[in-house]
């Protein structure tokens, strides 16, 4: 079997010559005679059997060269991006001295599997203390209720106003920031609130980022909403900052009265309370699919220009202020600085390229240039000089989008700290662009000329931002002082019908990196914002009749997947690349959809209804289409597949 070949150009001598004939008459209209025996239809046929033998040498061109004609052109693979989720390490017993889980701590799946993740930041656990509690009716009214907390005797009640009024609030002030702390508060109940029930109290635990109040994550609430006595665990986001309440500095946890939504009981009296302790039971920090490489020697120079060094481990994850390569010369350590490319390289200039997706390193080539002048873009490194890379990161691709609870042993032990885990699944992790993708981006790349103009040159900028981006749309503003909406689809391996609205939203990283893409990208006075789409909620409840002897469970498996799969943002539309943007949606193209999966006899009956995605549950009435506004995508929620 002979190996595959590219067909970059798929035009013969007959399309050639036929292309050719059809631009006469506009170039040259004196020209009449088409006829073959015309010697200026030889030459037509002549040009076009030597662009016919170009061609056939063009498709003969591998893979692996047509990816090296892109990396001249400045297209090159993207490399796989790492998936990222909160670590929670739990401590053995709260200890009076601060634990400290340094950055870089590696943990993996049990039994030592080769799911590594790292710690990015540096995690300081350390037990508060509560030296402030202040009641509030406004933003501006307090009133200090901390004697009362700490004398056994008295009560202290949380929501001050008559009647009770949402606003209210029971602060808490901690001589020490609380960020990223696994926070559990002891409370003891002298009454409780009355009219509230238990089960669905509205009211919300917050900290003080510096700009706005933050929710916390209660991940335990014995107290029924402060109803009872028992215990009030809660993981403090990143960013407690100090703010100063009733005249007093400090690091404030608060617990605030909502509205109540319809339906939901509220207090007609506020809970009192006697006494309360905080303790950090441990503490959550993010963290990466990444595992970090240490000295490793790439080899000796050998004093020639263009020199590449192999890394061991591939692919190679962005760099970090500290890794850098180094080249030591009788002895003396030389830092070579990473440059995207050598195109403003000198010949003394100590400049390294990377190729993450390679895993390797490039030195700097001599060009020879038109003039017969030869220059060198990037120092040399001398004869026998070692290069080494003392330290790098290796990781990434979708095999790190793993689901909670997976990330439980310790690679390294760790004083005070008992256990550790994902209490969420990890996400962003997506495998580095293969070659087809190449080939595909690579000519839509150099029409953008990398410059944010058109409609079509924002979306292929953000697509080219982060492997992270699956899909991307700009919605042209309407007058010219308006900014350009830029949408983004977050990548997802999650199967269609497990999609969530949580699946598609923005990372912090990720919008910075798409927002910083298209703004040195962009045209000067123009303004851009960068944001997810709005995703329309769409159940379909479906009543059919399965092919005589076909599993009536099978069939209703099948038909649901294929609906998930058709209506989905990032392989739905019949094209399999996604719902197209706007796109209404009718029951006529969703009975011929199903029409066609194997076992369905006849569909009966098929209705579609809005979904509210957030509260999972169905809005209105049936119809027979939904229409989507220009920015929107569909997302299905919970089917109803009835087989017969």
């Amino acid at each position: 079997m002979s190996l595959p070949v590219p067909n970059l150009d798929d035009r013969r001598f007959q399309d050639l010559v036929d292309e050719a004939k059809r631009m006469i008459p506009s170039l040259t209209p004196e020209w009449t005679n088409h006829n073959v025996a015309d010697p200026g239809v030889a030459l037509i046929e002549l040009f076009a059997w030597m662009s016919e033998q170009v061609i056939y040498r063009l498709n003969q061109v591998p893979d692996r060269l047509y990816v090296d004609f892109l990396n001249l052109l400045g297209t090159s693979p993207f490399s796989a991006a790492p998936a990222r989720v909160p670590l929670t390490f739990w401590l053995s017993a709260p200890t009076e001295q601060p634990v400290v889980i340094p950055a870089g701590t590696e943990v993996t799946t049990a039994g030592g599997g080769t799911i590594v993740f790292s710690t990015v930041d540096t995690l300081r656990i350390q037990q508060p203390t509560v030296t402030g509690a202040l009641t509030s009716t406004s933003e501006t009214a307090y009133t200090d209720v901390l004697p009362q907390l700490h004398y056994d005797r008295d009560t202290v009640t949380c929501f001050s106003s008559e009647p009770v009024a949402p606003g209210d609030a029971f602060n808490l002030g901690f001589d020490v920031p609380l960020a990223g702390q696994v926070v559990e508060l002891t409370i003891q109940t002298a009454e409780r609130g009355i009219g509230v029930d238990p089960t669905r109290v509205p009211i919300t635990w917050e900290v003080w980022s510096g700009e706005h109040w933050l929710a916390t994550e209660v991940i335990k609430d014995t107290t029924g909403g402060l109803n009872q006595g028992g215990a009030v665990r809660m993981v403090v986001p990143d960013g407690h900052r100090p703010l100063l309440l009733g005249g007093q500095r400090l690091h404030w946890l608060r617990v605030r009265l909502l509205e109540a939504e319809e339906g939901q009981p509220t207090f007609r009296s506020s809970p009192k309370l006697t006494n309360l302790t905080a303790v950090s039971l441990g503490g959550t920090v993010a963290a990466e699919h990444a595992r970090t490489v240490l000295g490793e020697v790439l080899g000796s120079s050998d004093g020639t220009p263009g020199q590449r060094f192999a890394l061991t481990h591939r692919p190679v994850l962005p760099r970090r202020e500290a890794e850098e390569v180094v080249v030591t010369v009788d002895g003396a350590p030389q830092t070579y600085t990473e440059v995207a490319d050598f195109g403003a390289s000198g010949p003394a200039d100590r400049h390294v390229v990377f190729d993450e997706s390679a895993g390797s390193i490039e030195f700097g080539p001599r060009v020879r240039y038109p003039d017969g002048t030869s220059v060198q873009h990037g120092a040399v490194p001398p004869f026998g000089a070692q290069v080494t890379l003392p330290t790098y990161r290796t990781g990434g691709g979708a095999a790190g989008n793993i689901a909670a609870e997976r990330l439980t042993a310790l690679r390294t032990a760790i004083a005070y700290v008992d256990r550790v885990t994902n209490l969420h699944p990890a996400r962003g992790g997506v495998d580095a662009e293969t070659v087809d993708e190449v080939k595909v981006r690579g000519p839509r790349t150099l029409r953008t000329g990398q410059r944010a103009v058109t409609p079509s040159d924002f979306e292929q900028l953000t697509l080219e931002a982060s492997p992270q981006v699956a899909r991307a749309r700009c919605v042209v503003p309407d007058t010219p002082l308006d900014p350009v909406h830029v949408l983004v689809v977050p990548t997802s391996d999650r199967d269609p019908r497990a999609l969530e609205l949580d699946d598609f939203a923005l990372t912090p990283e990720l919008f910075a990196t798409v927002r910083q893409h298209l703004d040195a990208r962009r045209t000067l006075g123009s303004l851009v914002r960068v944001s997810a789409p709005y995703y329309q909620g769409v159940s379909v409840v479906v009543r059919l009749r399965a092919t005589e002897g076909r599993s009536a469970n099978a069939v209703r498996e099948r038909v649901d997947a294929a609906i998930a799969r058709f209506l989905s943002p990032l392989e739905g539309g019949p094209r399999r690349d996604g719902w197209s943007f706007g796109v209404d949606l009718h029951a006529a193209v969703l009975i011929s959809l199903i029409e066609e999966v194997p076992g369905v006899a006849v569909v009966d009956e098929l209705a579609l209804f809005e979904y509210d995605l957030r509260n999972g549950q169905r809005l209105g009435d049936m119809v027979a289409a939904i229409t989507l506004d220009p920015g929107a995508l569909f997302l299905v929620g919970a089917n109803q597949v009835v087989v017969r």
